[in-house]
């Protein structure tokens, strides 16, 4: 099976990765595109989610509580944070757009009923990571310092001609303080749209070695291993990732190969 999960280019749903479609035990992930007035509905049943506005404004109701009209970016590159609604299991959820949105549903399971809650694009810290053709732009949207049973969700801007999630890391080994073992999505955007940019996902041993090229919209899955993204001259890239285990701790570990960058 392929780790690239290629979007639709038509239809509300853009992407989906399950738990059986990935064949693993956390993450779940979709995107949805929505027109003005389009809805998604679902109920949470054993499974936290965190809804992310990308683009467009839209209403989410979650039990009996509502936020009207939250959102506003015109697009995932546009250099501010976006508004998450953060939900908690066995919840009744409704995302309506208020005008052409695009919205992602973010997953784990989770046996906490927290209150659901607003995360509003202030309470995100954003950073700069890396340096040269290395640097990045980080949002963390949910990260481990905020309450949730398992999910932690970022979203990074690439510039073109950068790497990212470099030097490469992993974090697929439940071996702490040293390494974190979480699943993990990388959902793609590029700008201008029509471009490309390639993520490998390998291990030590090679057993998994694959080069993968995305375009916008598709999501790679991140079973294990090294995963590493390049994006080429002339396109930005964007990704979401999702990550989810049996300890909510971003905890990783370099290639030792290619452990010498972070000296440079």
């Amino acid at each position: 099976m392929s780790l690239l999960v290629k979007a639709s280019k038509a239809g509300r749903q853009i992407v989906e990765v399950t738990p059986e479609s990935a064949g693993w035990t956390h993450v779940g992930f979709a995107a949805h595109r929505l027109a003005p007035g389009e809805a998604v509905e679902l109920d949470t049943g054993a499974r936290e989610l965190c809804i992310v506005v990308l683009s467009g404004t839209v209403t989410v109701m979650a039990g009996d509580q509502v936020w009207q009209d939250i959102g506003g970016r015109s697009s995932v590159f546009e250099e501010r944070a976006p508004y998450a609604v953060y939900v908690p299991l066995e919840t009744r959820v409704s995302v309506t757009a208020s005008g052409s949105a695009e919205v992602a549903l973010c997953s784990a399971p989770a046996t906490t009923h927290r209150p659901a809650r607003l995360i509003e694009p202030s309470s995100m810290a954003r950073s700069v990571r890396g340096k040269g053709a290395n640097t990045r732009y980080v949002c963390d949207i949910l990260p481990q310092t905020a309450e949730a049973d398992g999910l932690l969700v970022v979203e990074v801007v690439t510039p073109g001609g950068h790497s990212s999630s470099y030097p490469p890391h992993k974090h697929d080994s439940d071996n702490l303080p040293e390494e974190s073992s979480l699943e993990e999505t990388y959902y793609h955007r590029l700008n201008p749209e029509q471009g490309f940019a390639f993520q490998r996902v390998y291990t030590d041993d090679r057993s998994l070695d694959e080069a993968l090229a995305v375009e916008n919209h598709d999501v790679v899955m991140v079973p294990r291993g090294y995963h590493p993204v390049t994006v080429p001259y002339g396109y930005d890239g964007y990704y979401l990732n999702v990550m989810a285990g049996p300890k909510r701790i971003w905890q990783f570990k370099n290639d030792p190969a290619h452990d010498w960058l972070m000296s440079k």
